[in-house]
């Protein structure tokens, strides 16, 4: 499946159904009296967050939406049938903005990060009023009746952002999807030369005690990539919400680049693109010691590691020696933020249980929609 992580929608709720002209037929009653009844309500449109979704390649050839119209009012006091609300499966993770017809600014509207979210982007359209709810003692037979209101319309930008706890960085064949790969079942594309990883891999690593967290391989970051440099930062996006952040290193010489210089690169591309993922924790693997030819190399990167107060580990991807140790440390880490985000979505759940129920909807208890000098005239 192809990988999309950015795509632009548009929405459009469902307009509000007209309210009816009719007059029932009865005896010793003016014109029969009216009883034309209310217009239905025009479906909304949601975003719900889906498990089942893992890219927005389905937006690029679905961008449009639109939801239900409101059923129009009928005689007998009939109210018009609601239109059905329109829910629109997308990735956990997405984040939602709302774009400027005009600027083009965008806006953040939702971050749907919780399975099952879900959030409102288009509030459908009210029914307009049948003439029975304008009859009065003075004007026992109104011809006036109202259109629906129209439903909104709007543009949206979404964004994934990949729901990771660990995340992979380092320089291109710096050895991430071997590392992904013997750590979990995922099956990245591996081969000896540089950004083979062209898009993000996830991965479920499984320990022991029934323990299991996420890891992302992001492609390779080189100098310059907050710049668009390489492949630039458009996926760093994917490991802003992970809760550590593991450095491979390529010890091995291979490369004829210093693991000191390689390492202090990647710190700095992070930072620049956005201060806090330095800011979060960090463990530092040494990598390809099986094909270490100096290792001085692999002392200088643990000094380094050491200045920083962050744990090193000395591996190799390819024959398994010290990635248990690597885990096993990051667990800890994840542990602790899994506990914390437990605490802020509870916390975010009980906020909503206080707020108050929204009212139900009547056309008789709201405020009168916009005037027409058609108003006899039924939406077609």
């Amino acid at each position: 499946m192809q990988f999309v992580d950015e795509v632009d929608i548009h929405v459009q709720s469902g307009h509000g159904g007209s309210g009816s002209l009719s007059f029932r037929r009865e005896k010793f009653v003016p014109r029969g009296g009216p009883d034309g009844g209310n217009g239905g309500l025009g479906g909304s449109v949601y975003a719900v967050a889906d498990p089942h979704r893992n890219t927005l390649v389905h937006f690029q050839f679905n961008p449009d939406y639109k939801a239900q119209r409101g059923g129009n009012g009928a005689g007998a006091l009939r109210s018009g049938r609601a239109g059905k609300d329109l829910e629109i499966p997308v990735p956990v993770g997405t984040l939602i903005h709302k774009k400027d017809a005009e600027t083009g600014e965008l806006e953040q509207v939702a971050d749907l990060t919780t399975v099952g979210q879900r959030v409102l982007l288009a509030k459908g359209g009210r029914g307009g009023l049948g003439n029975a709810h304008f009859a009065t003692s003075t004007n026992r037979a109104p011809r006036k009746v109202q259109p629906g209101e129209d439903g909104e319309e709007f543009d949206f930008h979404l964004t994934l952002k990949l729901l990771a706890d660990v995340g992979l960085v380092g320089f291109p064949n710096a050895g991430k999807s071997t590392l992904i790969s013997v750590v979990s079942a995922a099956k990245p594309k591996i081969a000896d030369y540089p950004f083979t990883t062209l898009t993000p891999n996830l991965g479920v690593v499984a320990l022991s005690g029934d323990r299991s967290f996420v890891v992302a391989d992001v492609p390779g970051l080189i100098e310059g990539a907050h710049e668009g440099h390489g492949l630039g930062d458009q996926f760093l996006r994917h490991i802003e919400r992970t809760k550590v952040l593991i450095h491979l290193v390529d010890v091995s010489g291979a490369s004829g680049r210093d693991p000191v210089e390689d390492f202090d690169i990647i710190r700095r591309e992070l930072e620049l693109y956005n201060p806090e993922l330095i800011a979060k924790p960090q463990l530092v693997a040494a990598n390809k010691i099986d094909a270490l030819d100096d290792p001085k190399r692999v002392t200088a990167l643990e000094k380094r590691a050491k200045k920083l107060k962050l744990k090193f580990f000395q591996i190799s991807a390819v024959t398994g020696d010290g990635v248990k140790d690597l885990i096993e440390a990051a667990w800890p880490i994840i542990a602790k933020g899994k506990e914390i985000e437990a605490k802020e979505i509870e916390l975010a759940r009980e906020e909503e249980d206080d707020a108050p129920p929204p009212a139900a909807y009547h056309p008789a208890l709201v405020a009168p929609l916009r005037d027409s000098k058609k108003t006899t005239k039924k939406r077609r």
